[in-house]
This record gives C-alpha cells, structure tokens and sequence, in this order.
C-alpha cells in the first residue's frame, strides 16, 4: 500500500457508521485511496437474516442491500479520506441511479464493493460509481450521489 492508502477496520467502520447488526453491511475496507476511491468487502454467509424470507429454498442477497453495501462503503471513504471519524460528521445516501443487477449474490460469496468518486469531493454532495463483484465478475453497479452533514459550529 502507498503512503496514503488506508484502510478500516469493523472496529473503525463502527466508529464511522451508525448502522448495526442486522444493517451494517460492510465488514471491513480494504483500500481507501483518499478521496479518490475504496475497496470495501461483506462477507456474505447463510446466517444472514434476510436469507430467511429471500428467499428459504434460494438463498439471494436483496439487491438494495448490495446497493446500502455500495453506499456505507462511500460513507467509510469519505470520513476516513476527510478526517471525520469521531467528529459528529455523518454521511447520507441521497440517490442512486442507474442501477444493474449482472447475477446473483449468494452464501458464501466475498462481495467487494467498489466505489470511485465521480464528482465532489471536497463538497459537501459526493458523487460515486459504485461497482459490486465477486472474484473478477461484476454483479451489481450504480451511481450514487451522497451528502456530508457536519454538525453545526
């Protein structure tokens, strides 16, 4: 890894992010290369609760879960990149378009969740192309647009 090449940990995602079990979807990054792009992965197991209703005798990953993956991968980098960790800062998903689901995400698949900003970055609106895989395959992308909200001076 380069000099400014982070990553976090699900200790460090927890301090970033306010989601939890059953809705923290990452569980660690792997590459955040300031604000510039990341790596994020969620180890995908049968003991997932949506996999109870989604489906019993197929078990499929809901396709906004992927995308709420994408999006508190973005919120990681973007608190990471710009020093907000334990700052009161939160990140919101403010819209997603153009999204394609390519295949199924199953029990035992490693999803890597990457995510490139398009536009903004030292703003306070963040866009990021957002791309799913596992192993080489793509199996989902979007574009999402997400907001920095600092907490009041």
């Amino acid at each position: 890894m380069s000099d400014t090449m982070k990553s976090a940990d699900i200790g460090l995602i927890k301090r970033i992010l306010p989601h939890r079990y059953p809705f923290l979807m990452v569980d660690k990054v792997v590459q955040i290369d300031g604000n510039k792009s990341a790596v994020g992965i969620k180890n995908v197991t049968i003991n997932e609760p949506f996999f109870q209703g989604h489906f019993p005798e197929e078990p499929v990953m809901p396709g906004v879960l992927i995308l709420e993956a994408m999006g508190q991968t973005a919120g990681v980098m973007i608190s990471v990149a710009n020093d907000f960790v334990d700052k009161g800062v939160s990140v919101y998903l403010m819209s997603i378009d153009k999204a394609r689901f390519r295949r199924k995400v199953i029990p035992g698949d490693v999803l890597e969740l990457h995510v490139v900003t398009v536009r903004g970055a030292t703003s306070r609106v963040v866009k990021l192309a957002c791309t799913g895989k596992v192993g080489d395959e793509i199996v989902a992308e979007a574009e999402v647009m997400a907001m920095i909200s600092k907490p009041a001076d």
